[in-house]
């Protein structure tokens, strides 16, 4: 996926489940959005794309963010039945050589660290660790463990939309203003967008500053269309203490290889 990963590996989220299929019942007809006659054409609104360039841009002005993300995730069963799994994910971000991702489920817990010199896999439950040599900034890293362990980092895509080796708004078939809405109290304008495979829709702030607010993602390769949700929360302002993102392995953890850390 090149916008917006849903990550499923990545969020630590993953169910393979048996059991009896519900029955199918009808759901009543949802209202109409102000905008649903355009998500039938294969055009990107300009100013649905304004927005997102906007978003993104604004985003790499950041020196540094922490941000929480409330998420949820279905996840299908062999018999076609959805399951929603919920987890938060904490984010410590600071340009251009530092982060610390936390990410907490009933499921799965790992936080990920990167100093500048290494990244590191934490396994908190399990008390298992792994590390390895990392490039000097946070682009480089992110491409280098994708590429190496197959890890992508929830979310990662809001922050390289405008990423000039790359043009994400190739890959979009349509993209639409669906309409103004409140999210947790924040006034926002609502986008729906297109892909290959992908549907998947975002709330941005009204006004300055254009945060992203709410995230949706919907799998069309799958007939039962799993979705993936976060609801954003923001620190444009944070306070890092300066050995914030250094990994100090607990006295009884143990280090293993990164690609048995990595899902």
């Amino acid at each position: 996926m090149q916008t917006l990963h849903l990550a499923a590996t990545a969020l630590g989220l993953c169910l393979v489940a048996g059991g009896p299929a519900l029955a199918q019942t009808s759901a009543p007809q949802a209202a109409t959005p102000p905008n649903a006659a355009m998500a039938s054409t294969t055009s990107v609104d300009p100013a649905a794309l304004a927005a997102l360039k906007r978003m993104s841009a604004y985003l790499q002005t950041l020196p540094a963010v922490q941000l929480t993300s409330n998420s949820s995730l279905d996840v299908v069963t062999q018999e076609g039945q959805r399951v929603q799994l919920d987890g938060v994910v904490d984010y410590k971000i600071k340009k251009p050589n530092a982060f610390v991702i936390d990410m907490n489920s009933d499921q799965k817990k790992r936080r990920f660290y990167y100093d500048g010199k290494q990244f590191t896999v934490y396994g908190p439950t399990m008390g298992y660790y792994a590390t390895a040599d990392a490039p000097p900034t946070i682009r480089e890293t992110l491409a280098a463990i994708d590429a190496k362990y197959g890890i992508e980092l929830p979310l990662e895509d809001l922050f390289r939309w405008n990423d000039p080796t790359g043009n994400p708004a190739e890959n979009l078939i349509s993209g639409f203003p669906v309409g103004t809405a409140t999210i947790d109290g924040v006034e926002t304008e609502h986008y729906a967008f297109r892909q290959k495979d992908v549907d998947w829709q975002i709330w941005i702030q009204k006004g300055a500053p254009p945060l992203p607010r709410k995230v949706v993602i919907v799998d069309r390769t799958d007939e039962a269309h799993p979705t993936y949700t976060a609801r954003l929360s923001w620190n444009v302002n944070p306070n890092f203490a300066p050995d914030e993102f250094a990994f100090r392995p607990a006295k009884d953890a143990k280090q293993i290889r990164l690609s048995e850390l990595s899902n």
